[in-house]
């Protein structure tokens, strides 16, 4: 769905960075910005920036940054259009009606439809579990030690034992008996006609990042089958894209989520304190799940099951998680099964220490694996080693690889330079070695003037921005092609455009970058940490020292690349060095 830029602008104006900010986190003002604790990591002193000046926010703590657009994405798990639609609410700027197909407003009007049925069969069960005809449910759930608090915050209900109520209720709501179905709400057959899905079942609405019901799960009271029985997959519920409790987990401001089986664990530990607890729903943890976790934390502490099924759970979601470049802990929940039971009996502070001696994940599968070899003999421990020297070949990164070996040789008793050597060798037999690498010293030579070149670009980048008079020095000497490829050279187009325009406006540029990590690159160009430098002769040789090197680098690139038979180049490259003499003796003014 396309908005022209001039109307995206509008409502980016229109709405106050600090303003909107200022409902979600309590900000305080220190020189020209506002401070206060990142909402998207765990930390004790503030490093969350809010420049009104800017309309930009970045975090110095965890990288976090952007526009207004970009806050309520990451925050409200918003799209792109979720966000300006809601901004422009708050701003009363009107939307105009999209030129879309046929087809497409179909497909929309069709999940709001569901979504509302949804909304109304939550509200119709919640209402029940209250009724005399809950009793029983609501008995169970008081049973399972939840509190009222916890029961009406996760909107738990009760589905009555009649056939039919909840399929005449929503009919008697305007609702048609296909759009019911369709929510997967009742069944129909020949025979019986329509009838509901969910009988004598307590229910748990199942809710999306955005607190909007998309489906149910039913618990059976008695001893009926399924115990438990989930919507089927419907246009608004994809159960190996969504998790329970996920819309209140986000919000947490622990660094990692504890990943649960089922919907008790989950509520359980949220009434104990742990608001980061999720479930995957009545499936197996899929790719769908792992590529959502991977937009709040990166981190998951899994909280299985103890028993048989649990393990293989576990054994299975973690290459998953670490796949994803997201680390796996192992919480044991002896001797319960489950973390329900084990907050319970033990209590919150007794989980809190669990958690604390969670186990790496890859250590863990290790644990597992012993089960398999006979450790007490020789033979059984040396095959024991060559398969996990086999499993530590599959770490891409060599840092990671030589950690995670020095790790297993310390739980085993092994040497590190001969636990190395063997996954060497197992490297070579997979046809998994990689090629010689240039000497480290050349590296290290070659990754330190990079790191330069990005470093004194990044800094030149927010001088730009904090002071125009900057720009208007150094303009004749510093182009955007003096940048690197990419995202720097965007951005510094970007700004010089504005700045000739006589309307300098950084976060306009954010809206150019629509990738997460994009956002995440382009605020922090606008927010490189600058040394603190107190008398102006020292700020401006500063300045003049991060010119030259800007200059220099992108000279060297130049010459690099410069045709030999081409003279004209050859000739514009040799006045471009000239001017970095120039450069040396320019006397800058900083205000």
């Amino acid at each position: 769905m396309y908005y022209p830029d001039e109307l995206v602008e509008e409502v980016r104006s229109r709405n106050d960075i600090v303003d909107v900010i200022s409902g979600y986190v309590k900000l305080q003002k220190k020189g020209n910005s506002y401070f206060g604790l990142c909402p998207f990591h765990n930390e004790k002193s503030p490093s969350f920036s809010v420049s009104r000046q800017k309309q930009m926010y970045y975090c110095f703590g965890c990288g976090a940054g952007g526009n207004v657009f970009t806050f309520l994405m990451e925050y409200e798990n918003f799209t792109f259009v979720e966000a300006l639609k809601a901004l422009a609410d708050r701003a009363g700027v009107e939307l105009p009606e999209q030129d879309v197909s046929a087809e497409a407003k179909e497909k929309f009007r069709k999940k709001a439809v569901l979504l509302e049925i949804n909304k109304e069969a939550a509200k119709y069960f919640y209402a029940q579990l209250k009724t005399p005809r809950g009793e029983r449910a609501y008995t169970y759930l008081k049973n399972r030690k939840l509190d009222d608090e916890t029961i009406t915050s996760f909107g738990l209900g009760y589905a009555g034992k009649q056939s039919s109520d909840l399929y005449q209720y929503l009919r008697a709501k305007g609702y048609g008996e296909e759009q019911i179905r369709e929510a997967g709400l009742i069944n129909v057959s020949e025979k019986y006609g329509a009838y509901d899905k969910f009988n004598n079942r307590v229910m748990f609405p199942i809710m999306d990042a955005n607190q909007r019901v998309i489906g149910f799960g039913g618990r059976v009271m008695g001893d009926g089958e399924p115990k438990y029985l989930n919507s089927p997959e419907t246009p608004v519920f994809d159960k190996s894209r969504n998790l329970y409790g996920l819309h209140r987990a986000r919000t947490s401001r622990r660094p990692y989520f504890l990943l649960c089986e089922g919907y008790m664990d989950v509520i359980a530990l949220h009434q104990a304190g742990f608001s980061n607890a999720v479930a995957s729903l009545g499936t197996s943890l899929t790719s769908g799940h792992v590529s959502l976790m991977k937009r709040y934390v990166r981190e998951v502490y899994l909280t299985y099951d103890s028993d048989g099924a649990g393990t293989k759970a576990a054994l299975r979601a973690i290459p998953l998680l670490r796949e994803a470049g997201i680390g796996a802990k192992v919480i044991r929940m002896e001797p319960y099964k489950d973390p329900d039971e084990f907050i319970k009996n033990l209590g919150a502070e007794a989980f809190e220490e669990r958690i604390s001696q969670a186990k790496n994940g890859f250590l863990f599968t290790l644990e597992m694996l012993e089960r398999d070899y006979d450790m007490d003999s020789p033979e059984g421990r040396t095959e024991f080693m060559r398969e996990t020297a086999r499993r530590l070949t599959e770490f891409d990164e060599e840092i990671e690889r030589n950690n995670y070996i020095e790790a297993v040789a310390g739980v085993y008793h092994t040497g590190v330079e001969e636990l190395g050597r063997l996954v060497a060798k197992t490297a070579v037999q997979r046809g998994l070695a990689r090629p010689a690498r240039r000497p480290a010293q050349a590296e290290k030579k070659d990754r330190g003037k990079e790191n330069g070149r990005v470093k004194s670009q990044r800094i030149l980048l927010t001088w730009l921005i904090e002071d125009a008079s900057v720009f208007h020095q150094v303009r004749k000497y510093i182009e955007p092609s003096d940048f690197e490829e990419g995202l720097y050279r965007t951005v510094a187009q970007l700004l010089y455009e504005q700045y000739e325009s006589g309307a300098v406006n950084p976060a306009q540029i954010m809206n150019h970058f629509t990738d997460e990590e994009e956002h995440r690159e382009a605020a922090a160009l606008f927010h490189t940490r600058i040394r603190d430098l107190e008398s102006p002769r020292e700020q401006e040789k500063a300045l003049r020292e991060t010119l030259i090197k800007v200059k220099e680098y992108s000279l060297e690139d130049a010459a690099r690349n410069l045709d030999p038979a081409d003279i004209k180049g050859l000739q514009h490259l040799m006045e471009a060095k000239r001017s970095v003499q120039d450069l040396r003796k320019l006397h800058i003014s900083v205000n």
